[in-house]
């Protein structure tokens, strides 16, 4: 058990946990009592896998082959919403969801379905965010499901389509099975990219709008027109259809609603099952008429998305405080609807996120997400169509249900500008130091001028919504969902260290012979070698993304997805096609590492060319033996110019590593016809890229994470949380527009920001980072007592909540190998 004594000050997040530990009851449990009601039936239950959407998804492609694909996908649609089993919880006042209840994920065989018969094998045995699966559903997936998808998934074509000089730096094996973590595809484990819908569209038109909008436009077509009957047509028939499959799962749910109240004897429940019923009758088919069937709608129309296809990061929730919110004041004149029940509605919706764990099959997806990883973000705050601030009522409360919901779902997400009320600094700020990791912060400042030079207009980027863990999306102008390289610089340092080698792979030539490091005789010699690598690993990156967006677009549509977005209604073209008319493709690649990279690259300048304290056979000995019997050597390389640290000595050369990047996608990215920017949001994958990675000259041991996003290395941030964001502004090239996400990490002790005064520090710290004009940052705050009796007795520690990357989970559910990265992050005690 934690000792109250040895943690000075403790946040609300930890007050709880020992109170529960000692038999407490919560706080708020008498004011949120249904979802407490819900969360203590599932809480801590192992996911087990439902196989029914991937089961009749298969039924339906078996009979449609040769027909276009987007009819094919909305017919697969119709007959899991025909068949699927529905459910409708105890307690619950909302209806939907995709699978078993309890904590349930689902199947999406066009992903997987060349090695499902293996996976489901292995997966309840998995370390990482493991899943259970009955003998009677493996046998489904053995024997009805797996079969029809061998030979025809995208996975097994871009493997086959993958040069051999990609390949080699993809995959570690023929079959493209086990990444290899130095140039890292990531389309093969999800068919989309975070997105957002546009929801408001689908609460003032509804479904049935969409649907009679598509059956007019498929009259209108030319029937003689070869183009309208080979591609308009079947688009506008899938829409149709799909729009249709979406109001009969609704209505089938208000079928059981109905079912369910007739038997109920209890007034209270009765009723509220008869006006779920009454709800799930109107919404998503017609346009909702009151909160509750505005929450509702949504609902459904969200977790129909994730019927769909398995979308990166899951399909996130969007401006909720701005689509929700004529509804919520309409019912608060009225006298129908006051804080609590609006909570209490929304905490329904947050309880079913809950629920569906969003799976990944494939190692290298299992390693990039752990913990369940999830970003079904919501966001608050930001600014109107009109520039002007978009802060209401609701944005308030969403910000008090985060420190009342004793829960890491649903992400949440708060858009800061210039002009944002001290009020709602304020709320960020105590939201914050509640310690659960909510809210990651988006900078209007820096988002919005970046996106209006890449083309998007004021209105649509004033309103844009956060989506996934670090992305933007305006829902009706962005129109690209090709997943995108990780891109491993550690592995390239390596290489410019061994000549094109590393120590995991022997004498393997994975790249060229950059020239063997011990025989040059100037920084620029050396550096020249890594550039070279860099460059290459960038051509990699750009050759394989080039192939895989020429290979989805055989592989997946997304008819639901299009059908909500103004730019395919109007060209009559799926989404997952490569380019969308007057749509803006914004897509990046991955910088993973700068830290350990720029560190290591500023202690071989430092101390092997300029201070001449080491020599290049000293550095790389060192290195091959981990440190080992080397201390004093790995003493000295971590006592150099870091990034971090707002040192323009190590900053410059992270700015060149920057330059390089953003230069090479100035140059090359109109090949592929999409913005592919350097973006540096690695989720949890610097941990498996750094299993691959030897010693590196910043004294980082052999197979240790590399260091996460744009934050310093461990340990290395020695001037305080400030100076990190300092570096992270001046390393940025800011007259290049081929830029996207940074994500930072900050972790402060909770005294630092005790009280008041720390809640003050904290808003003027998210003021510094407003106009430094960086994009994200995220915040931990917790003692090191914590996490360190958590790991010791996790059994005692199962609700707590700490902020990974881009989203919160619970730390018993994380790695050892994770659970250690979050411990060694530096804590700021002051700011």
């Amino acid at each position: 058990m934690l000792n109250v004594n040895c943690c000075e000050v403790m946040t609300p997040q930890e007050r709880r946990l020992q109170d529960r530990i000692e038999g407490k009851e919560d706080k708020y449990r008498k004011t949120h009592a249904r979802v407490f009601k819900i969360l203590d039936r599932i809480e801590n239950q192992k996911p087990q896998i439902d196989v029914e959407r991937a089961l009749y998804f298969t039924q339906s492609m078996e009979k449609t082959e040769g027909e276009p694909l987007i009819l094919r996908w909305a017919k697969a649609l119709e007959h899991v919403a025909a068949n699927i089993t529905v459910y409708i919880d105890d307690d619950q006042l909302l209806a939907g969801r995709a699978g078993y209840q309890g904590r349930y994920g689902i199947l999406y065989p066009e992903l997987d379905g060349d090695f499902l018969d293996m996976a489901v094998e292995e997966l309840p045995k998995r370390k990482g965010s493991p899943f259970s699966i009955s003998e009677k559903d493996a046998r489904i997936v053995v024997e009805q499901i797996a079969p029809f998808w061998k030979g025809k998934t995208y996975h097994e074509a871009l493997n086959i389509a993958l040069p051999e000089e990609i390949h080699r730096l993809t995959y570690d094996d023929p079959d493209g099975l086990q990444s290899r973590f130095i140039v890292n595809e990531t389309s093969s484990f999800r068919s989309s990219l975070q997105w957002v819908h546009d929801y408001e569209k689908i609460l003032k038109r509804g479904f049935g709008g969409i649907r009679d909008e598509a059956q007019e436009k498929l009259d209108a077509l030319d029937p003689l027109s070869p183009i309208a009957n080979a591609e308009k047509k079947p688009f506008y028939e899938a829409i149709v259809r799909v729009c249709n499959a979406v109001i009969l799962w609704a209505n089938r749910h208000a079928d059981l609603a109905e079912k369910m109240a007739a038997k109920e004897s209890d007034p209270t429940r009765k009723a509220e099952l008869e006006t779920m019923a009454a709800n799930c009758r109107r919404v998503p088919e017609f346009p909702a008429r009151n909160f509750h069937e505005a929450v509702q709608s949504q609902w459904i129309t969200q977790m129909f998305s994730r019927i769909e296809q398995k979308t990166g990061t899951i399909i996130s929730n969007g401006r909720m405080d701005q689509y929700l919110y004529p509804y919520y004041v309409q019912d608060v004149e009225a006298g129908i609807l006051d804080d609590n029940k609006a909570i209490e509605l929304i905490e329904c919706m947050y309880v079913g996120m809950a629920q569906f764990i969003d799976l990944y099959i494939s190692p290298q997806g299992g390693a990039f997400n752990e913990g369940y990883a999830h970003w079904e973000a919501v966001t608050v705050g930001g600014q109107t169509r009109e520039g002007l601030d978009a802060t209401n009522e609701l944005s308030y409360l969403f910000l008090r249900s985060k420190r009342e919901f004793p829960h890491h779902y649903p992400d949440l997400a708060a858009r800061i500008h210039a002009r944002s009320p001290e009020r709602f600094l304020a709320e960020i700020a105590e939201t914050i130091k509640e310690g659960s990791g909510f809210p990651k912060l988006i900078n209007d400042e820096e988002v919005i001028p970046l996106h209006l030079s890449k083309g998007a207009k004021f209105e649509e980027i004033f309103d844009y919504a956060v989506s996934g863990c670090a992305e933007i999306r305006m829902p009706n102008r962005d129109t690209y969902t090709s997943g995108n390289a990780y891109i491993n610089f550690a592995a390239a340092l390596e290489m410019a260290m061994y000549n094109g080698r590393m120590q995991k792979y022997g004498e393997e030539l994975l790249t060229f012979e950059s020239g063997d490091p011990t025989t040059f005789k100037t920084w620029d010699q050396f550096f020249d070698a890594y550039k070279a690598q860099q460059v290459y690993f960038l051509k990699t990156a750009f050759t394989q993304q080039y192939h895989v967006i020429n290979n989805r677009k055989n592989h997946f549509a997304t008819p639901f997805g299009s059908a909500m977005h103004d730019l395919c209604m109007k060209y009559a073209v799926d989404l997952h096609q490569p380019h969308v008319p007057e749509g803006i493709d914004l897509g990046y690649f991955e910088f993973m590492g700068i830290g350990t990279v720029v560190d290591s690259l500023s202690a071989i300048k430092k101390l092997v060319f300029e201070d001449k304290k080491l020599t290049m056979e000293e550095v790389l000995e060192a290195c091959r033996n981990n440190f080992e019997g080397k201390e004093d050597v790995r003493a000295m390389l971590q006592n150099v110019p870091c990034f971090g640290n707002n040192d323009p000595y190590a900053d410059s050369i992270a700015r060149e590593l920057d330059h390089i990047c953003v230069d090479f996608a100035n140059k090359y990215q109109q090949e592929l016809g999409v913005h592919l920017d350097v973006r540096y949001v690695p989720f949890t994958s610097h941990v498996p890229f750094g299993k691959v990675v030897s010693a590196t000259p910043n004294g980082r041991q052999a197979w240790t994470p590399l260091s996460d996003g744009s934050s310093a290395s461990h340990g290395a941030d020695k001037n305080g949380p400030t100076a990190v964001m300092l570096s992270n502004y001046t390393t940025k090239n800011f007259n290049y527009r081929e830029r996207a996400a940074r994500l930072v990490n900050i972790k402060f002790t909770p005294k630092c920001v005790e009280g008041p005064e720390g809640t003050k520090k904290l808003v003027d710290f998210i003021r510094t980072f407003c106009d430094l004009r960086l994009w994200h940052i995220q915040f931990n705050v917790i003692n090191a007592e914590t996490l360190k009796a958590a790991q010791r007795e996790p059994e005692k520690y199962r609700n707590l909540i700490v902020r990974i990357a881009g989203y919160s989970a619970y730390f018993c559910d994380l790695s050892k190998d994770l659970q250690d990265d979050l411990i060694r992050r530096t804590a700021h005690d002051t700011i």
